[in-house]
């Protein structure tokens, strides 16, 4: 029940109801990647969409699968195995706005500023 629920109502975890019917009527599966992500496309081959696994976070996409959604011509997608090389770090989501975030200036997690606050 819980699932329908956020079918109906939430576009954040997985699909929506819409995506689902437009998905069964109009959706040619095409794969699956190394994270779970769905990837179809329209019997026309015109329009391309991905049904993540988990929450949705564009940076889940692998890079052979970002070439594939995005028109781009290139062979890699079309290999049965990707070539992972030893300096290739597993891929990690979005830190943007938590305590893992970049930061030029930050040392030992704590960010050091060139100025001092005035207090009164």
């Amino acid at each position: 029940m819980l699932t329908v629920f956020k079918e109906l109502f939430v576009w954040w975890n997985h699909q929506t109801l819409g995506t689902r019917i437009y998905t069964f009527f109009y959706g040619n599966f095409v794969g699956k990647d190394e994270f779970g992500n769905k990837y179809f496309e329209n019997k026309k081959k015109n329009k391309r969409w991905v049904i993540y696994n988990g929450e949705i976070d564009a940076s889940k996409i692998s890079n052979d699968w970002y070439s594939w959604i995005h028109f781009t011509k290139n062979k890699i997608e079309f290999r049965t195995k990707t070539i992972k090389h030893q300096w290739q770090k597993p891929h990690s989501s979005n830190k943007t706005g938590t305590t893992e975030s970049y930061h030029p200036n930050k040392k030992n997690n704590e960010i050091t500023k060139k100025y001092k606050p005035w207090k009164s």
